[in-house]
């Protein structure tokens, strides 16, 4: 009987293992005779998962993991053969570098540069065309700059100039990294004007809106150069902010053949003015010019004049004020008679306006119009035999296009 049992198990167990349905668990397992029932669990058991697939895109962060000294403009995020979903900048105190991927996905930029001094952690991730994702992370720090240059601009915090003001700033040394510098100065404009830049040579650079100013605008100037390569090598040293507003409009109108300046204030009323203005050998530019600084009683020589003899002359002018760097000005004459202005050009090249001695008196023509006047005023000279006066002479670059501004 128990022969029977055991060949009775025997025929049922093989009758499972021949059958193609799988058997329902009952209770403990019991290996098969021969080692059969180990490869019947085999065959029964749920198939390995597929292994993860390796994204075809390709993260590229530079500067690579670990760099020291690195220059903040070396930074970049790209990817090949993907697009990036998401990237993360974060400075050594955590907090989050501003920027975003570009329509086409294929890079990264800050919204400004990287500082100087400083330490980065980068985690960007990207898919390629069939959605694996990949991730790739660096930690780097950038450079401390050896070398900076001073730079600096004709503009008082806080201060109100006239509607022709032009921003001019000025670098201690030739700029090679122009387009760099020109990013890492922007404007905030109460009326929405947008400002470009010239280059007046290598170390100057002029700002200006496409026309005047309104009157009542308010403009922020940020300047970020610390982390601007300006020239190899060579970084700026200034971050910071600086507002001014703009006061009322006066433009003045010099017309040299009539001996007059006529002033209007806001547009409106005007005001003629008898002067005398540069004589046929020393005849006054002309063009738009600014006045670019009100310096009251100034020295003027013939040391300025190349070849005047005989009519050397060493003065003191009162109610000066300067409208290019050549030395052209309009100020007092205290020194002709009454009967000049109106009616004859006799200066070398300034616009003269009747004075009383000394520093000048404030009811005179000259004293008037200097206390009505401010930085930035407009003064425009027609109808003189001299040249036209060039736009990096001054705050003269309102006389070239903004095509070509």
């Amino acid at each position: 009987m128990a022969a029977a049992l055991a060949l009775g198990g025997t025929m049922l167990l093989t009758t499972a293992c021949s059958s193609g349905s799988t058997p329902k668990a009952t209770g403990t397992a019991q290996a098969a005779p021969g080692g059969s029932g180990g490869s019947a669990a085999a065959s029964t058991a749920p198939s390995a998962s597929p292994s993860a697939k390796t994204s075809a895109a390709v993260v590229d962060i530079e500067p690579k993991d670990g760099t020291q000294g690195a220059a903040p403009s070396a930074f970049k995020v790209a990817v090949t053969s993907g697009k990036l979903t998401q990237v993360a900048v974060t400075d050594k105190s955590g907090a989050a570098v501003q920027g975003s991927i570009a329509p086409d996905g294929l890079s990264w930029l800050p919204a400004a540069a990287l500082s100087v001094g400083a330490s980065y952690q980068v985690n960007a991730q990207a898919t390629d065309a069939a959605g694996v994702a990949t991730t790739a992370t660096s930690s780097f720090s950038t450079l401390t700059p050896g070398k900076t240059t001073n730079v600096s601009d004709n503009i008082t915090a806080d201060g109100t100039y006239g509607v022709g003001m032009i921003v001019s700033v000025t670098f201690g040394q030739s700029v090679k990294n122009q387009a760099a510098v020109e990013k890492g100065i922007t404007f905030d404009v109460s009326d929405g004007s947008t400002v470009k830049g010239h280059w007046m040579g290598n170390n100057r650079l002029d700002l200006r809106p496409e026309n005047f100013w309104k009157p009542g605008t308010k403009i922020t100037i940020h300047y970020r150069l610390k982390s601007v390569e300006v020239s190899p090598g060579v970084y700026g040293n200034v971050d910071s902010d600086e507002s001014f507003t703009i006061g009322r409009s006066q433009v003045s109108l010099v017309d040299d053949a009539k001996h007059t300046m006529t002033v209007q204030t806001d547009g409106q009323g005007t005001q003629t003015i008898p002067i005398s203005s540069g004589s046929a050998e020393h005849p006054t530019y002309n063009g738009t010019m600014v006045i670019e600084a009100k310096e009251g009683t100034a020295r003027m020589t013939s040391a300025s004049v190349p070849g005047l003899k005989p009519g050397e002359y060493d003065l003191q002018v009162p109610h000066s004020m300067r409208l290019t760097d050549s030395g052209t000005y309009v100020h007092g004459n205290n020194w002709s008679s009454h009967g000049t202005f109106g009616s004859e050009n006799v200066s070398h090249g300034c616009v003269g306006l009747e004075d009383s001695d000394g520093d000048g008196g404030p009811n005179t023509p000259a004293g008037k119009f200097y206390a009505a006047s401010m930085v930035g005023d407009v003064v425009k000279v027609v109808n003189s035999k001299g040249a036209q006066v060039t736009p990096d002479n001054g705050l003269s670059g309102w006389n070239m296009a903004w095509s070509t501004w």
